[in-house]
């Protein structure tokens, strides 16, 4: 059952950024941030069912309009006399392991080639035009995947090409993309991309949460009923929609309010133009929402308090948010000093013509049966169930769930013993962060799509070419061609050009980069505890973690000290959260290697069957010292753990962080048995690396 949109219970922001973009598409989609079970799927599939129906030209399979059809239609062209249909606005949703083709479309290269026929079958952009593309856990799909998307809903156009042969059809369409934070950002630029953004999470109020479980069982027990129970508030938010659409080309933005536009835009130092577009343009489609036909102050501070918050992101460390005293003084600085009927806070001339609440749907009128209404200012359910709710009590701020700590071995140590363990030190900030040189796993992969290591993929330079398995998607043209040379005078041909058979057609083999799961194993003992030597090592790991992130890598961490190893952070996508773990790392006690190496080996082992095809990078973060409770030979017990990572042919690199004038070396003792490479901490930096390549050039 869709959930109706009106009894959605919370969620202002959420419900009125979609409102916006219902309103006017221009404004660039909704990226929904949010943590599990909050209900975002619901939200946007809740929106769908109240767009207005459209008409479209019947049997085109683009969806073009009958009014103004699409003159380069690959199913057209249209004529006014064609028969059209009035059928409900789509939703379109868009699996996380779609290909290129099941997005933009496939081009038969057979049957261009052998039949000269341009056979196109459309992909989900095309069935989505005029419609809802809801893309869920965006920040998992692949980053081209992401940038076709976005240059689609921008341009409102899609484009197939394949070796010369290329398609365009309309693409204008609502694009919802939701997320959750800990399982990976997208990037800045990507983010950008995106008109407005939204944080969502559960509500902590418990007569608001109990409001959404009676709701989610009453609609499960008599879905039809509870929907007609919400019929008249769902007709009534269509038709404000619709209300809203007609009179947004009729809304004025003065010179007023744009300078308040461009004022907030420059106060909050965001990059490029497009914050100053977005937020102009939503802040049109929230006077239109509000039944106003110019734009005031108060639109622009809510369309900027959706259109900003993402643009200010620098780095994946970055938390988005706005600042509301700058904001306010933005707007104040761009007040004009009359309060003439121009003046963009001046107040409007009534209230909305379509009724609710001129805000934008921040009222709380009660609705059927006295419950909160879910007309314009509706809020929030769960589409799944309280069974998805389980964990959404948990608060951001009571810290990461439990760890898995792993007692250490007893025989990890180094040709000493401490005689009692070092007291634990305080966490020690990071230092900043710095361009690393890229680490590499050696050899060639298939794993998903990413900038670290080479691998096999459907994107990159070409290398080879081999019979096809199935569908041509990359022909290797000239591969072919030599192919079906030889057999031209078999096949009749005595004049120029070229007969094509299936046979002769060649697959190109592409070589591109893949992402890794980089694993971290950093020793938090005492012998590392030295204020300045952990913040360097701090902001190295940092450093590492930063170019994961650009390079689209899985993470993890495992920390060892004391008498223990734990799974700091299980591998992720998300970046953000290994960082806090880090900055928060406290440092102390014994150096239990083996058990951090071992913790290390059985994560990889775990991982290795949940996702075969990502190969892992093991970076090990330590001096090389072992210590532990007992005497005994601990170096040879850590040697013998990396013995495992090496037999079971994990790729690794050891960061030596040992200092002072006498050195043991152990750390490079222990990258030899891994079979890895092992760097000085300060080799880590890119300009280090490139000032050793130029020194050796000079020789």
């Amino acid at each position: 059952m869709t959930f109706p949109f009106s009894a959605v219970v919370g969620m202002d922001d959420l419900r009125l950024a979609l409102l916006l973009n219902a309103v006017s598409p221009a404004v660039g989609g909704v990226l929904v941030r949010g943590e599990k079970g909050t209900a975002k799927s619901t939200a946007v599939r809740a929106l769908a069912a109240v767009l207005p129906p459209v008409d479209a030209v019947t049997g085109c399979r683009f969806g073009c309009d009958p009014a103004a059809p699409d003159p380069g239609c690959p199913d057209g062209p249209h004529s006014a006399e064609e028969p059209s249909v009035r059928r409900p606005a789509r939703l379109v949703e868009l699996p996380v392991g779609a290909s290129e083709d099941r997005v933009v479309g496939a081009l038969d290269l057979e049957r261009a080639l052998t039949e000269g026929v341009k056979a196109f079958e459309p992909g989900l952009l095309a069935a989505a035009n005029r419609g809802v593309l809801y893309v869920d856990e965006v920040n998992l799909l692949h980053d081209h995947l992401v940038d076709l998307l976005l240059d689609a809903a921008a341009m409102g156009t899609a484009y197939v090409e394949r070796e010369g042969v290329s398609v365009r059809h309309a693409a204008r369409f609502l694009l919802v993309g939701t997320m959750n934070p800990e399982e990976g950002e997208l990037r800045p630029q990507l983010l950008d991309r995106f008109g407005l953004t939204v944080e969502v999470a559960a509500p902590r109020d418990t007569a608001l949460r109990a409001e959404v479980v009676r709701r989610r069982f009453a609609a499960d027990a008599d879905p039809d009923g509870y929907r007609a129970q919400w019929a008249a508030s769902e007709s009534e938010l269509a038709d404000r929609i619709a209300g809203a659409r007609a009179r947004l080309p009729h809304v004025v933005l003065s010179d007023a309010a744009l300078q308040q536009v461009t004022s907030v835009c420059a106060a909050f130092d965001v990059d490029g133009l497009r914050a100053d577009l977005v937020t102009a343009r939503a802040a049109i489609a929230h006077a239109a929402w509000a039944g106003r036909l110019a734009v005031t102050e108060d639109d622009v501070r809510v369309a900027a308090r959706l259109a900003l918050p993402h643009r200010r992101r620098r780095n994946p460390f970055d938390a988005p948010g706005l600042d509301d005293e700058t904001l306010e003084q933005a707007l104040a600085d761009a007040r004009p000093d009359d309060d003439g009927p121009d003046s963009p806070d001046s107040p409007d001339d009534g209230p909305p013509t379509d009724g609710g609440d001129p805000s934008g749907g921040q009222s709380r009128d009660n609705g059927p049966s006295g419950e909160p209404s879910g007309g314009p200012s509706g809020g929030q359910s769960r589409d799944n169930g309280p069974s998805e709710g389980s964990q959404e009590g948990r608060s951001r701020d009571e810290g990461p769930p439990s760890r898995e700590p792993t007692t250490a071995p007893r025989g990890e140590g180094g040709g000493h013993t401490d005689a009692a363990p070092a007291p634990e030190k305080a966490a020690v900030a990071p230092d900043a962060p710095f361009r690393t040189r890229r680490l590499e796993v050696p050899g060639i992969g298939a794993g998903a799509a990413g900038r670290r290591s080479r691998a096999r993929s459907e994107r990159g330079r070409v290398v080879g070419s081999r019979h096809p398995d199935g569908v041509v998607t990359k022909l290797h043209l000239s591969d072919t061609v030599l192919a079906a040379a030889p057999h031209q005078r078999g096949r009749g041909r005595s004049g120029p050009g070229l007969r094509i058979r299936r046979e002769d057609l060649r697959q190109a083999t592409l070589e591109g980069r893949e992402g890794n799961l980089v694993l971290f194993v950093v020793d938090a003992s005492g012998s590392m505890g030295a204020r300045s030597r952990m913040a360097a090592v701090k902001g190295a790991v940092l450093s590492l973690l930063l170019d994961a992130y650009q390079r689209r890598d899985k993470v993890g961490l495992v920390t060892f000290r004391g008498d223990m190893a734990e799974l700091a952070l299980p591998p992720t996508w998300s970046v953000e959260a290994a960082a806090a773990r880090l900055t928060s790392l406290p440092t102390g006690g014994r150096t239990p290697l083996a058990a951090g190496l071992l913790r290390a080996h059985e994560v990889l082992r775990v991982e290795r069957v949940r996702d075969p095809q990502r190969r892992p990078l093991l970076v090990v973060v330590t001096d090389g010292r072992a210590t532990g409770s007992r005497g005994g030979a601990h170096v040879a017990d850590a040697q013998r753990a990396a013995g495992l990572l090496a037999a079971a042919g994990t790729a690794s690199v050891v960061v030596d962080c040992e200092s002072g004038p006498v050195r043991l070396g152990l750390a490079g003792a222990l990258g030899v048995v891994l079979g890895g490479q092992t760097l000085r901490l300060g080799e880590l930096g890119a300009e280090t690396l490139s000032g050793v390549v130029r020194e050796r050039r000079a020789a």
